[in-house]
């Protein structure tokens, strides 16, 4: 199905042809002046350097008789479901006469380095050295958004070919084409620097562009409905039914049919925002996933949303059953990107995890207003599912009053639902309230734990507690987690160690290169995860170690945010704040540190295991036990 109005912006759209005369004529300046006629954007004279000499290159490669005369031209394609631009494409037919599109991934990159991280590099951006996805996943990641989300290229009448094209990397440099690349590269071909480069791109363009179309397919693609494709939410589905982890029970189905409804009923100017609040374990996740892949199927636009990476990698993984790329990570998203998205782009937001959002965002923590203000902004319907028990760094500001007040400022109607019944800690609603008594969060009539339905042990030794849980690993799913007391040595020097305690115990945090999947990677039961890698997921055991943060004297819990490793992000500041504010700042870690640790003891299905470096703290927990 398509459109006479355009679904996808389109900054510049011309014929080969027009596109030659306007390379001779300062390129740069003509895109400028049609992004902000499209966007109402300035762009940096960065990003406009990047288009002089990425253009430039491409007219070279254009000018070749091969090429039809009528071909058209993209310049920055907006991507469905995506805030991403492509950098160029190319339209018309082939030799059989079917409608085709070549999306070019355009990099000025000279060199790279590589990780032990799927498609993903080290190249020299802003002036460092910094992760990037490899060029050729890029351009089929995009070629992917395109099958999935677009009506003309999904029905098969368009087809979508990704390649990337790196003008200033030497032909010489054979990195780029790593074994470990190869299924990117056979995906979308990778051309660099050099004559010879120049004429195989020639060439690969010319045989699959044969016939120019005078833009109308490209016209076609940009006016085609946005839409989950059958093929996509098929598949999606048949993962979902096969896969029992991810199945409803009691309140969590009742709250998913609610919240169906509710969605399926919203648009522009019947706006909608749910809040579903629930405690660890109760299934807030599994209701945002089944949602997700239920409601492509009804044709909706939707994102899953998480502030923190590790949910949704996992979450990946669960429904692919690959730790790898997949066509669905388009899906899943993080809050950063909002900012700047028009209102109402996305049929159905669901924001997990909404406790961990933040007021800015960007890598410096500089751009847009109020994450829960953008989502709201965003979608037609938003729903947010919050624990305000674990808001665990001071950036946290996620709340239900702060989502009300948003809500109501765009005029939306406000549902709320709460997830009760307890699927963790062997479904012992008792254990999360003998927690917050013992932990010192509030007050509860739960002051000692029976043990008999919940395995509850704490270890003299940490090396006698991983031990344990090892031994509980059969089927990959027991970790071991700590407080961020030691720093992260192994981060950038893999042979050091990080948490070292005696003369026995040395390991070693979540490696890098498995950090979003660590709780699920085989062998991550060597290492020691932290709040960042286990915080909206849950294993069968759990054993922490608890670290000079929190210590108990005279049965009262002491927190120390000093002693936290100066490495740890969650409580950055703490020292100017404390200055300014001491006894705010003073509770507000204390707060932190204690909802960090109720996060790392509530990730276990059947057990948690405990080691404290503080002895008085280790008999204070063990006093709390009656193990009859």
């Amino acid at each position: 199905m398509s459109t006479t109005n355009p679904t996808h912006l389109l900054v510049y759209r011309a014929d080969k042809r027009q596109f030659l005369i306007d390379s001779d004529r300062y390129i740069e300046d003509v895109v400028e002046d049609r992004f902000h006629a499209t966007t109402g954007r300035k762009v940096s004279s960065q990003e406009k350097m990047s288009w002089k000499n990425s253009l430039q290159e491409m007219a070279k490669v254009l000018r070749d008789e091969r090429i039809p005369e009528t071909a058209g031209v993209g310049i920055e394609l907006f991507a469905p479901q995506s805030n991403s631009r492509i950098d160029f494409v190319l339209s018309g037919y082939d030799a059989n006469g079917l409608k085709t599109v070549i999306i070019v991934e355009l990099k000025q990159w000279s060199s790279i380095k590589l990780t032990e991280k799927d498609a993903v590099v080290l190249t020299h951006l802003g002036g460092g050295l910094k992760e990037a996805p490899h060029p050729s996943y890029q351009a089929w990641s995009y070629a992917t958004l395109f099958e999935g989300f677009n009506d003309a290229v999904s029905s098969g009448d368009i087809k979508v070919l990704p390649c990337a094209f790196l003008h200033n990397y030497p032909d010489s440099d054979p990195e780029l084409l790593d074994e470990r690349f190869k299924v990117y590269t056979h995906l979308a071909p990778l051309f660099r620097k050099g004559m010879g480069e120049r004429e195989s791109f020639q060439s690969f363009l010319s045989a699959r562009i044969q016939q120019g179309d005078n833009q109308s397919v490209l016209r076609q693609l940009i006016c085609s409905r946005i839409g989950a494709s059958k093929a996509l939410t098929d598949d999606l589905n048949k993962l979902l039914s096969g896969n029992s982890e991810l199945a409803l029970i009691d309140a969590q189905k009742l709250v998913f049919e609610s919240i169906k409804a509710l969605a399926l009923a919203a648009a522009p100017g019947k706006h909608k925002v749910i809040i579903v609040e629930g405690g660890p374990g109760t299934g807030k996740t599994l209701v945002a996933i089944n949602l997700m892949v239920k409601l492509l199927k009804a044709g909706l636009a939707i994102k899953y949303v998480s502030k923190n990476a590790a949910p949704r990698h996992v979450y990946k993984a669960k429904l692919s059953g690959a730790m790898t790329k997949t066509r669905f990570d388009s899906l899943f998203c993080g809050s950063d990107s909002f900012h700047d998205v028009e209102r109402d782009t996305f049929d159905l937001l669901l924001v997990d995890e909404a406790h961990r959002l933040t007021d800015k965002s960007g890598v410096y923590k500089n751009r847009g207003e109020n994450q829960m203000k953008e989502l709201i902004n965003a979608g037609k319907c938003t729903v947010f599912f919050i624990d305000e028990d674990q808001r665990v760094t001071f950036r946290d500001i996620g709340s239900k009053e702060q989502i009300r007040q948003w809500a109501a400022d765009k005029g939306a109607e406000i549902h709320e639902f709460e997830l009760t019944s307890q699927f963790r800690c062997s479904g012992s609603e008792g254990y999360i309230a003998w927690l917050d008594n013992t932990l010192g969060i509030r007050e509860t009539a739960n002051s000692y734990l029976d043990t008999e339905g919940f395995e509850f042990k704490v270890f003299d030794a940490p090396e006698e507690l991983h031990a344990a849980v090892e031994q509980r690993n059969g089927r990959n799913r027991a970790r071991v987690v700590a407080g961020y007391c030691w720093p992260w040595n192994s981060q950038k020097d893999t042979s050091r160690m990080d948490i070292v305690i005696g003369e026995n115990y040395r390991r070693q945090w979540n490696l890098a290169i498995n950090s979003n999947v660590w709780i699920i990677a085989p062998d991550s039961i060597k290492q020691v995860g932290c709040i960042h890698t286990c915080q909206g997921l849950e294993v069968d055991y759990i054993g922490v170690i608890i670290g000079p943060d929190l210590i108990v004297r005279d049965g009262k819990v002491v927190t120390d945010a000093t002693k936290r490793s100066s490495m740890d992000q969650t409580i950055r500041g703490y020292k100017k704040r404390f200055k300014e504010q001491p006894k705010e700042t003073a509770a507000d870690a204390d707060r932190i540190i204690k909802n960090t640790y109720r996060t790392l003891m509530t990730r276990g299905l059947k057990g948690c295991f405990l080691y404290c470096t503080d002895p008085e703290t280790a008999t204070y927990f063990r006093s709390k036990l009656n193990s009859r």
